[in-house]
């Protein structure tokens, strides 16, 4: 044999060797793998729904405490209105005081 030959036949030895041993994976393996991510994802997707119904309950307590928030305010108002019209008979209560 020519020495070419030789090491071209080496060479695919060689690699023939290397692609058998590599091999792929089996189902068992892909189905134990795909099988701990799957448990991951879904730790994490009831992680995930607890969380939105944390927000989703804050948001609607949020939401009844600015309703409520503008309700005082409303009564703060009406309040501070009557409060200015008591000051203002107060002050011409003693105005006539003071004249007679």
């Amino acid at each position: 044999m020519s020495p070419s030959l030789t090491k071209i036949g080496a060479l695919t030895a060689v690699l023939a060797g290397s692609m058998g041993l590599t091999g792929c994976a089996t189902k068992g393996f892909v189905r134990e793998q795909v099988a701990t991510v799957n448990q991951r994802v879904d730790a994490l997707d009831a992680k995930l729904q607890t969380t939105d119904g944390t927000a989703q309950q804050a948001l609607a307590e949020a939401r009844s405490a600015s309703g409520q928030s503008q309700q005082n305010s409303q009564r703060l108002d009406q309040l501070n209105g009557r409060v200015d019209g008591v000051e203002q008979r107060m002050q011409e209560a003693q105005r006539k005081r003071a004249r007679n």
